[in-house]
């Protein structure tokens, strides 16, 4: 891993109507639009999708390295994040934000430690460490 701090970026040049195109150096654009809640298309990613995705994402991958770390066999882990948006005091902003996750373990893998490696996941997901909604852990661990 390179030393922090790390720096990310990506670039957005818009239209008055269409697509947005999400760009960052070396990625493929992403085409996004507002999405069906505020009036847009509903069939592209928005900022509201990737958000979700983002948190999927890095706790997935923050458990790969988890499991890794700690010689974890493991067979999949389905994970869906659910972002729920308000307003709250005359301000919008995702107030809870809801990871589902299954883990697939071989038979007679200790489900209460793989358990707890999902939850030191979450844990340690920067992205879901980064945002000021509630936070929630739904881990389904399945052996066998």
């Amino acid at each position: 891993m390179h030393p922090y701090p790390h720096q990310y970026t990506a670039h957005v040049t818009a239209e008055p109507t269409g697509d947005v195109p999400l760009t960052s150096p070396g990625l493929p654009a992403i085409p996004t639009a507002p999405p069906a809640e505020f009036d847009g298309p509903g069939d592209r990613w928005s900022p509201e999708t990737l958000l979700c995705a983002a948190v999927a994402d890095c706790f997935v991958l923050s458990f790969r390295a988890v499991a890794r770390a700690s010689k974890l066999d493991w067979t999949s882990l389905d994970a869906r994040a659910e972002a729920k948006l308000d307003r709250v005091d005359g301000r919008t902003y995702f107030t809870e934000v809801v990871v589902h996750a299954t883990l697939r373990v071989p038979a007679g893998t200790d489900q209460d430690r793989a358990t707890k490696l999902l939850e030191k996941s979450e844990h340690v997901c920067l992205v879901s460490n980064s945002l000021v909604a509630q936070r929630r852990l739904e881990p389904t661990v399945i052996a066998g």
